[in-house]
């Protein structure tokens, strides 16, 4: 059974809290903050594929330390899965030799440390068992979500965003879905910033799960609340349970596993 473990869901660091990345089994990362800094070297040996939501920090940071990390020592290269958009933003301003080395290049073009392979909205992916689709989402840079499709369950991530109808048309064709993991990042008391950069508060992720399909959904849907901000988690989970919308909705957890 294929296995996704939460190695980070803060909007934030300090103490506990590590930014995005998920692990799937021992190979697939879903995102790379901060909490990849947590996996041993032997576990940063197994990761050959990376799939990338959107190019902020607190999702790629540990990317470029990662292939520093495992480089030379690794036999295949750590490939790079996310937008034209996003890996052009990488390109740039990550792996431009400014900032980070151009680990595609290195030692040489013909056998890199780290490939690129992009990919469409609706674009199916499959490792093995598992199969992993682009959805949209909508933020301030090019972004998406993913649905993550094991041997007996569907769960999807979004990512960072804001009201986006696409997303919750996409997510209203799969079938059996059990995990939803929906970013919140701000109170309602943070609503014009939320707007602003293009994040949840509590009050739009209401309107955005009322656009959830239910008679098309499986009985026992749960849904995770991830990206919130240090010091304002307890405030936001609070404003999310004062509205009773027939879900059961909790806060994500560092060190989370989900059976897919």
């Amino acid at each position: 059974m294929t296995q996704l473990k939460v190695l980070g869901c803060s909007g934030g660091i300090g103490g506990d809290c590590r930014t995005t990345s998920l692990l799937l089994d021992q190979d697939v990362l879903i995102d790379a903050g901060s909490g990849v800094g947590d996996l041993s070297m032997d576990e940063l040996l197994k990761i050959s594929h990376i799939f990338v939501t959107h190019s902020h920090l607190d999702h790629i940071a540990f990317i470029p330390l990662l292939v520093d990390t495992v480089m030379g020592i690794r036999t295949e290269p750590i490939t790079i899965y996310a937008t034209k958009e996003t890996l052009t933003i990488l390109k740039e301003h990550i792996f431009n030799w400014k900032i980070w080395p151009d680990f595609n290049a290195i030692p040489n073009r013909d056998m890199p440390f780290l490939r690129y392979q992009e990919i469409m909205l609706g674009q199916k992916t499959m490792l093995g068992q598992r199969e992993i689709t682009a959805l949209p989402v909508h933020h301030v840079v090019p972004a998406v979500g993913y649905h993550i499709k094991g041997a007996f369950h569907s769960l999807v991530y979004t990512g960072d965003t804001t009201i986006c109808d696409a997303l919750w048309h996409e997510i209203n064709k799969i079938s059996q879905l059990k995990y939803l993991i929906v970013e919140t990042a701000f109170s309602n008391s943070e609503l014009e910033l939320a707007i602003l950069s293009k994040h949840l508060c509590p009050s739009m992720l209401m309107q955005e799960l009322a656009k959830l399909d239910k008679t098309h959904l499986a009985s026992e849907l749960k849904v995770y609340i991830t990206h919130l901000k240090p010091g304002e988690d307890e405030c936001i989970m609070r404003e999310i349970a004062d509205v009773e919308i027939g879900l059961s909705i909790s806060a994500l957890n560092r060190y989370q596993i989900f059976e897919l």
